[in-house]
């Protein structure tokens, strides 16, 4: 089997277990851009309504902007790639939903629940469904005192071993982002930002940090994607993706705030898969809500160019 645009041989298996929407079926076969899309933003990042509102408006703006949007969980024992309208909003009120990384994929899926994707196994299963490209709102990475307790997530690998461009508005601001550039550039991924040349940090434009790669077109992220294809090269590329400048929160706003959050996270013992949803719920309260109306824009704003990006490949 090759994948029709870049004439290269894939080696995902054929029998994994994916179920596409009727609207995901529709693309593939006209040859329409597909945009993959996480589902632990709507399960663990907001609360109801506004995670179903806001996966509603990030899906029509990748449409509006010429792609089709595939948001990816897991139901059933199947990987669904692309959700009915229907099937978005049984997800949005779903209760204990799994949070899935790479780790627990198979298990989640040989067991039977409901599950949502993080970065890390959203682009698994984007690379098994042949799509390319994948719109988030931050990834994960080191996170503070990582050089102690080795907290460091699984999107940081995966970004160096699945052949796929994520476009995010840059590692969550409750990181250490100094150490994960670091591990990034030591796993071989291009951190790329568009349009400009400090590295954002998620609610922020600027991380006071100097971004590796700039880009300033959506067709020179499409062509260095294409260009690590040729090359041989493994892994995909992170494309940081500046929040506009309107819905922005400025870092030094945030970091006394987040110093706050993770002191009383260090102080509960919380570990693991569970800071980041604390420390994100804690900043929500301490900014009264403000960083839930940034992170819509963020996340619609990532969409747009993922969509543009899908377009050029």
């Amino acid at each position: 089997m090759t994948h029709p645009a870049l004439d290269v041989p894939l080696t995902f298996p054929p029998d994994a277990p994916l179920t596409f929407s009727p609207e995901v079926v529709e693309a593939r076969a006209s040859g329409t851009p597909i945009v993959a899309l996480e589902s632990t933003i709507i399960t663990h990042g907001m609360p109801y309504p506004q995670n179903l509102d806001t996966a509603r408006l990030v899906e029509n703006d990748i449409r509006t902007a010429g792609a089709i949007p595939a948001t990816i969980a897991i139901m059933d024992r199947r990987i669904h790639i692309g959700l009915t309208d229907t099937e978005l909003a049984v997800l949005a009120q779903a209760e204990d939903v799994a949070k899935v990384s790479r780790a627990d994929l198979a298990v989640v899926l040989a067991a039977g629940g409901i599950g949502a994707t993080t970065v890390a196994a959203t682009m698994i299963c984007a690379a098994l469904a042949e799509i390319q490209v994948f719109a988030t709102g931050g990834i994960g990475g080191v996170h503070k005192g990582g050089e102690e307790t080795f907290d460091i997530s699984a999107d940081l690998r995966e970004l160096s071993q699945t052949p796929v461009t994520v476009v995010a508005a840059g590692p969550k601001a409750i990181l250490d982002l100094p150490k994960t550039l670091e591990v990034l550039e030591t796993l071989g991924v291009p951190v790329i930002t568009y349009g400009q040349s400090a590295l954002p940090a998620f609610w922020s434009r600027n991380s006071g940090l100097p971004a590796p790669l700039r880009a300033d077109s959506a067709a020179q992220i499409a062509a260095s994607h294409q260009m690590r294809t040729r090359l041989g090269l493994p892994g995909g590329q992170l494309i940081t993706n500046p929040i506009p400048a309107n819905d922005e929160i400025p870092a030094e706003t945030l970091a006394p705030l987040i110093a706050q959050a993770q002191s009383e996270a260090d102080a509960k013992g919380i570990a693991g898969k569970a800071v980041t949803p604390f420390l994100l719920q804690r900043l929500f309260e301490l900014t009264d809500g403000a960083t839930l109306v940034a992170n819509i824009a963020l996340v619609r704003n990532n969409a747009r160019l993922a969509a543009a990006i899908a377009r050029e490949m």
